[in-house]
């Protein structure tokens, strides 16, 4: 019997898709086998261009989101992250709410040995919020807050 290719699956990455998915219920994170699944190894992304709305007034909340994780047998593949993160755009939820379900959405796609996900959402009212979403849970000290 052929095997397939780990690239098989992937359906995004070569092709010059331009539509995006209209929500992250919608978007689907691809994967593709680590490797090197024996070796603990950290993979960064980072985007600047992340959009959601607030649930309450309607307005637009920009984010730079970073997200690194310890993969174990699965990798996620960047451009899959990029429209997924791209599904945000009309979301009406929460900083924390968003936050959280990218680390949920993640963590269900890959199952990573460790993921964080930290969002810096840009001031609005004079007051910026930072969210740090971690997998698996682990008891915030105060400490650790400190290095945010």
């Amino acid at each position: 019997m052929a095997k397939t290719k780990p690239q098989a699956r992937l359906t995004l990455l070569g092709r010059s898709e331009a539509r995006l998915p209209a929500s992250p219920a919608e978007a689907r994170l691809e994967t593709f086998p680590n490797p090197a699944p024996r070796r603990n190894y950290r993979i960064h992304f980072e985007t600047d261009d992340f959009t959601s709305v607030c649930p309450v007034t309607g307005q637009p909340d920009f984010a730079r989101i970073d997200i690194d994780y310890v993969p174990d047998r699965l990798c996620v593949e960047s451009k899959s992250l990029k429209f997924y993160l791209a599904s945000y755009r009309n979301e009406r939820a929460f900083n924390e709410a968003v936050t959280n379900r990218i680390l949920d959405d993640f963590v269900k796609a890959c199952a990573p040995r460790e993921a964080i996900i930290t969002a810096q959402f840009s001031a609005r009212g004079g007051i910026a919020l930072t969210v740090r979403a971690e997998y698996p849970d682990k008891k915030v000290r105060r400490d650790d807050q400190q290095n945010w």
